[in-house]
């Protein structure tokens, strides 16, 4: 489980390191910085997959997406007695993602290449990495280290092995270098990330495939934009767990129940609601039914993640729902560790009723804070040094 979230100089995540727990939902104003602590968790998932530099290009490259204010603010900024304006700089300009984890915790840091006539001379790098045991990165606890272009992990005699000279610096260490026999820790990190699910924003327009008969194959993993959902559903009830799959319809629609009609492997999700005298199928029902039941069959999947990251699950429910969907969350969060990113606030309620761990959001200068975490309450954090 990962017990600490940190990203430095992220959009308006200028020092962000946050607790979490089983069940987190991370709520605020718009603008506090929830789609933006939803984007760092995001590219941190990328590293394990090779695409935290291209991922950042598409937010507009390193330029774009650092810390826009000024490196540090004054008393006297801050109690309008002075402007507020940058200075001379003392840090290297650099952007950290990291957590804590309860076997292993990572960071990476991303910065700027030296000058030079390249065309990719915009490009951010990576600098640093590092893997250790516990939560602050001290020497005795520092199993895997990357320092620009250098890889070194210490090996079972405890002192440090070279594993590569001359990885590239658009390469993660974590997708290029996990190797089982000298850098385990490696492969279990990145095995671990890899596992991380998020959802964003199912499609449920008339023409959402969700709507559409499917080619129905075992689908224990639904689909970012749920196109399987039938065999996806269909899967939970042969393998998975169909009384939980009955129970969270039945709580959501009172009397209503859900099944799959098979037409030449083409698989139909309809529903039977209480009072009509035929089914439904997934073409005639609302925006608000067809998004319940894409994530009741994403929460309820045979196959759990270890860290399931919903956006604004809220979107096109009908308020009455959202207690349904938050004990069906706090059910998911038995076997996953669950992080819900919304701003309806009944949900929230919903979900802090089921012992979640609530994190307010809101602006400081610019700057985006945890209501009522201050410095000393804040979990144990060091970003490495460069050098």
């Amino acid at each position: 489980m990962i017990t600490t979230l940190a990203v430095q100089n992220y959009r308006t995540l200028r020092d962000f390191i946050v607790p979490l727990g089983e069940l987190n939902v991370i709520t605020g104003a718009n603008g506090s910085g929830k789609s933006n602590t939803y984007r760092a968790l995001r590219l941190l998932a990328e590293t394990a997959q090779g695409g935290v530099i291209r991922s950042l290009a598409r937010e507009g490259g390193l330029a774009s997406t650092l810390w826009a204010g000024p490196e540090s603010l004054s008393s006297a900024m801050r109690s309008g007695d002075a402007p507020i304006q940058g200075g001379p700089r003392r840090k290297s300009v650099s952007m950290g993602l990291g957590f804590a984890g309860s076997v292993f915790s990572y960071s990476i840091d991303l910065g700027f290449p030296a000058p030079s006539m390249s065309a990719f001379s915009l490009d951010p790098i990576i600098k640093g990495e590092c893997v250790w045991a516990g939560a602050l990165p001290r020497p005795s606890a520092m199993l895997v280290q990357r320092r620009g272009a250098l890889v070194r992990s210490r090996g079972d005699t405890g002192k440090w092995q070279v594993l590569h000279e001359h990885l590239a610096d658009f390469d993660s260490m974590v997708f290029n270098i996990a190797d089982p026999v000298q850098a385990p820790e490696l492969l279990a990190l990145r095995e671990q990330i890899r596992s991380w699910r998020f959802y964003d924003h199912f499609r449920t327009d008339e023409g959402a495939a969700a709507r559409m008969p499917q080619i129905g194959t075992h689908t224990p993993v639904l689909s970012h934009d749920g196109s399987d959902l039938a065999a996806a559903l269909q899967t939970i009830r042969e393998i998975g767990d169909p009384q939980a799959l009955r129970a969270a319809v039945a709580d959501a629609f009172p009397g209503a129940s859900v099944s799959i009609e098979s037409n030449d492997g083409r698989f139909e999700t309809v529903m039977q609601q209480q009072g009509l005298l035929r089914q439904l199928k997934a073409v005639e029902l609302s925006d608000g039914t067809l998004r319940y039941l894409l994530l009741v069959a994403a929460l309820l999947s045979p196959r759990p993640p270890k860290l399931l990251v919903l956006n604004e699950p809220e979107t096109s429910l009908h308020p009455d729902l959202l207690p349904a969907l938050g004990r069906l969350i706090a059910h998911a969060a038995q076997r996953s560790q669950v992080i819900v990113v919304s701003h309806a606030q009944r949900l929230v309620a919903a979900l802090e009723e089921q012992g979640g761990i609530c994190l307010q959001l809101e602006k400081d200068f610019g700057e985006t804070r945890v209501q009522n975490l201050d410095d000393l309450d804040r979990p144990p954090w060091q970003w490495v040094s460069r050098y």
